[in-house]
């Protein structure tokens, strides 16, 4: 049995929250932020039932935002703009409770938090056309909300 539109939709925006976050928070946890192998990895293994839980929120989120945007402006920087502005309004402060949640301290959490914020001018633009990859194997050619 082929699943419903909106299973697929979440599924698809479930495996791409999960992989992206996991490689995308690993490399910034390590390499910008200092934190050790260990602690990054015990971040990302905790991120993995949250991320399961935001994924089809976030993607909800995303394509209102990008539905806003087609209406303010069909150029293609607007698009990457509204990406953006989804992923580091809706990512940061979960960001921030995993960070907590984990035990990392202050100056790690803003210091991973800050570098994110900045990371993510090309990491949430990325992470959209990452999503839409991961949609259309699912079978999902259009957003949720148009």
């Amino acid at each position: 049995m082929i699943f419903p539109f909106r299973i697929r939709h979440a599924v698809a925006d479930i495996v791409a929250m999960v992989i992206y976050c996991f490689v995308t928070g690993m490399i910034t946890e390590i390499f910008v932020s200092g934190m050790s192998f260990d602690r990054s990895l015990s971040s990302r293994l905790f991120a993995i039932p949250v991320n399961i839980f935001i994924a089809w929120p976030y993607g909800l989120w995303r394509d209102m935002l990008l539905a806003k945007a087609r209406k303010a402006s069909p150029a293609s920087w607007m698009r990457s703009l509204a990406d953006v502005i989804a992923y580091v309004s809706f990512q940061s402060p979960i960001y921030a409770l995993i960070l907590l949640c984990i035990g990392a301290n202050m100056q790690q959490i803003i210091a991973a938090i800050s570098s994110n914020i900045l990371a993510s001018l090309l990491l949430g633009g990325i992470y959209g056309y990452f999503l839409d990859f991961c949609r259309r194997l699912f079978g999902i050619r259009q957003a949720a909300i148009v």
